[in-house]
């Protein structure tokens, strides 16, 4: 993989990659084939670290999360693209001509940026979570349900989705208990729903969890109850990974799901500051990696013809042959 030099570092790139996981890399080498000049700056902690395995992507099912990212930056850096492992401090500059500042002291020179950070999870308040969090702690079903399917699954209610979320689990286990924690009951419409798919709702405030040999036994309550799950689903809140921004007027905003904050982009990855793309989990906290490397891919396609209007107005100036 190459590396730069602080020579490099005065280049004006085409497009500059902050953020080398699925979405990044993905865009990156979408952006590297269509021959544009790429620079992906990437910390080395992807959200998804604690995962033993990545799931749900097209012929890497059950691939280490490093492990996908080494492979991608492989492509990318096959075709010419840049890789550098670093951190993002600053942005500033306009249109055509960004100036991205890193930790380490780098600087980097770029006509567009694609933003690809992701996001922060914030777990709620109770021991040992965190400790569990990507093996049988987890937010998303459909990255670890399979894993844990037809055993006692319980559900953390800390965020305006507890209820959703354990109908949803209901799909991978006959033993669902939703645990209301510090959450407002249920409406009678929705204790009918968890009813009628025998889905236990236990009240009382949760104070910590229950491992024997390193696996998650049971939940406990404050009143000293131990409820027997093997797996247990929290929803977090979101927070995107995209303070750097704030000099170029871009800061994030509610997501419409309340459970966090995004970097509002359209369609196509598009922010509001011209230049500047997003994608990934930094725009769309709900995104898988399938979902990412979809979106990564979709905004560098957009990028490019956006850098090729730019090109083709520069040539027609150039030669003077204007209408």
């Amino acid at each position: 993989m190459r590396k730069t030099s602080e020579n490099d570092n005065e280049q004006l790139v085409d497009v500059l990659v902050i953020g080398g996981a699925s979405a990044g890399l993905s865009g990156a080498l979408t952006l590297a084939r269509a021959r544009r000049s790429v620079v992906v700056i990437d910390s080395g902690k992807p959200r998804n670290l604690p995962a033993a395995a990545s799931h749900g992507f097209l012929t890497r099912d059950g691939v280490a999360p490093t492990e996908l990212v080494r492979l991608g930056a492989e492509e990318v850096a096959a075709y010419g693209g840049t890789v550098v492992t670093d951190i993002v401090t600053g942005v500033s500059g306009h249109n055509g001509d960004f100036t991205v500042t890193t930790e380490a002291g780098r600087s980097f020179h770029a006509r567009r940026l694609l933003v690809t950070t992701g996001l922060s999870d914030e777990l709620p308040d109770v021991p040992g979570l965190w400790q569990r969090w990507g093996r049988d702690v987890f937010h998303c079903p459909y990255c670890h349900g399979w894993e844990v399917r037809d055993q006692p699954i319980g559900v953390l209610d800390s965020g305006p989705n507890g209820v959703h979320q354990a109908l949803l689990l209901r799909q991978w286990s006959d033993s669902v208990t939703l645990f209301l924690h510090r959450a407002a009951d249920p409406s009678d419409e929705q204790f009918a729903q968890l009813a009628a798919r025998g889905i236990t709702v236990v009240d009382g405030e949760v104070s910590g969890l229950d491992i024997v040999d390193d696996q998650l036994a049971g939940v406990r309550l404050e009143t000293g109850t131990r409820l027997p799950v093997r797996a247990l689903a929290v929803a977090p809140t979101f927070t995107a990974r995209a303070g750097f921004l704030a000099d170029l007027g871009l800061t994030t905003v509610e997501h419409p799901s309340g459970m966090g904050d995004h970097l509002a982009a359209d369609a196509n990855g598009l922010t509001a500051v011209a230049g500047v793309w997003a994608a990934g989990t930094v725009t769309d906290p709900m995104a898988n990696v399938a979902m990412s490397v979809g979106a990564g891919a979709r905004a560098a396609v957009m990028l490019n013809a956006d850098l090729m209007f730019a090109d083709v107005a520069e040539a027609v100036a150039d030669t003077g042959l204007a209408a």
